[in-house]
C-alpha cells in the first residue's frame, strides 16, 4: 500500500461539481492499493500516518503529529500510485489491486483512522474527482507499507 501524504492548511474534493469532502488543517492522503495488500498493510500505514511528526511545534520545528494538532484527514483513492512507466509511454497498472479488493482495503484504512478519533473525509471511490489543496510548507511524504522506498 502506498500513500502520498501532504500537510495542508485546507483541502477539498469535488465530484460532478459537488463538494463531497473537505478539511481544514490536516493531511491530504492519496492512497494506492497493491494487488497483494492486506489488512496489515492498512494497519501499518494508518498508524504511521497518524503518528508522523510533521506539524510544527511552538519553536517551528516539525515535532507534532496529526492527533496532537487536532488535524483532519482527507483520503483519496489513487490506483495510479501503482502505475509502472518503465516500459513505453503509457503506464501499466497491472500491480494495482482490483477495484473490489481496493475498495475493501480503502474502506478498512478509513475506518482505522476514524477509530482513532480523527475527523476523516473521503472522495468517492472509482469516480472522477477534482481535488484541491493548500499545501502547508510545502510538506509531502511518500510512504509504502512494504518499505520499497
Amino acid at each position: 500500500m502506498r500513500a502520498v501524504v501532504q500537510r495542508v492548511s485546507e483541502a477539498w474534493v469535488q465530484v460532478n461539481g459537488r463538494r463531497v469532502g473537505e478539511i481544514g488543517q490536516g493531511l491530504l492522503i492519496y492512497l494506492g492499493i497493491h494487488a497483494s495488500d492486506a489488512a496489515p498493510d492498512a494497519n501499518y500505514l494508518a498508524e504511521k500516518i497518524l503518528r508522523l511528526r510533521i506539524f510544527d511545534d511552538p519553536a517551528e520545528k516539525m515535532n507534532l503529529c496529526l492527533t496532537e494538532v487536532h488535524g483532519a484527514l482527507l483520503v483519496i483513492s489513487q490506483f495510479t500510485l501503482y502505475g509502472d512507466c518503465r516500459k513505453g509511454r503509457r503506464p501499466s497498472f497491472s500491480e494495482a489491486a482490483t477495484p473490489e479488493k481496493a475498495r475493501e482495503l480503502y474502506d478498512y484504512f478509513v475506518s482505522k483512522c476514524d477509530q482513532q478519533g480523527v475527523k476523516t473525509q473521503t472522495g468517492m471511490f472509482r469516480e472522477r474527482m477534482l481535488v484541491g489543496s493548500i499545501n502547508s510548507g510545502p510538506v509531502t511524504i511518500l510512504l509504502d507499507s512494504q518499505k520499497r522506498f
